[in-house]
């Protein structure tokens, strides 16, 4: 006799029959509706419509996930807040976990989830810093609330209480007056260079739709123009199985 056994979970809430509708066949997403075969241009157009849609309240919200020279890894949200041809940015304290970590071991993965469009895209590459000056230059343009707020947090460390971030806030107020210019503190921005990046649209039928751009693995691998398509710019590109 074969005795099996069920886990129940401690949850009142049936996990394994949670799920939603994604797209219908019509809205299949097919190679021939990206104009410019490249990652960065469909990821505008993507955002675009993220930031158009008024039930994404955060579009630029991205999980970023890191590790340790050993592989031990780590994830976490942050905001996007800035995307050109060369790759992603965000901003950190140069202190905090990701970044000792970044220290470490460069290569790290950002996921984008846009839940009311049914959409999600993946970036995997390399994190380096971007110039001081650039970081200077975006730490002024924040609300001062958010600028006294980054000066006063020692960044993934312990702290002995929530009045202590509270007294260093009014210390530091005290300090600068009303009018005073935030010191930039241990601070900025990387730039995330994707090697891959693959956009995700949901189906019905969980044959969900797959097209990965990335960099070709050496001037050997070939591009038969059936599984792996040439895009532009360097990019190569291929629908992946879901």
């Amino acid at each position: 006799m074969i005795l099996r056994v069920v886990r129940r979970m401690s949850s009142s809430v049936d996990i394994s029959a949670l799920r939603i509708k994604y797209k219908e066949p019509k809205d299949i997403f097919h190679e021939s509706s990206i104009e410019v075969k490249e990652p960065f241009h469909l990821f505008r157009k993507w955002f675009d419509e993220a930031c158009s849609t008024p039930e994404i309240i955060e579009p630029n919200a991205m999980c970023l996930a890191t590790a340790t020279r050993d592989a031990f890894p780590s994830a976490r949200f942050v905001l996007l807040k800035d995307i050109t041809d060369q790759g992603f940015t965000f901003f950190t304290n140069y202190e905090s976990r990701k970044a000792k970590e970044l220290a470490e071991n460069p290569n790290v993965a950002l996921a984008f989830y846009w839940l009311p469009l049914r959409r999600s895209v993946r970036i995997e590459g390399t994190a380096e810093r971007i110039p001081g000056a650039e970081s200077a230059a975006y730490f002024h343009q924040r609300p001062r609330a958010s600028q006294i707020g980054a000066l006063a947090s020692p960044q993934s460390r312990p702290i002995p209480s929530r009045d202590f971030l509270d007294q260093k806030e009014r210390a530091i107020k005290e300090e600068l007056g009303p009018d005073g210019e935030v010191p930039l503190p241990n601070w900025g921005g990387y730039l995330v260079r994707p090697a891959a990046v693959e956009f995700w649209q949901g189906q019905t039928n969980r044959l969900h739709d797959r097209i990965r751009f990335r960099k070709p693995a050496g001037p050997e691998e070939a591009v038969d123009g059936e599984v792996l398509h040439r895009g532009e710019n360097g990019w190569i590109y291929e629908r992946l199985a879901p």
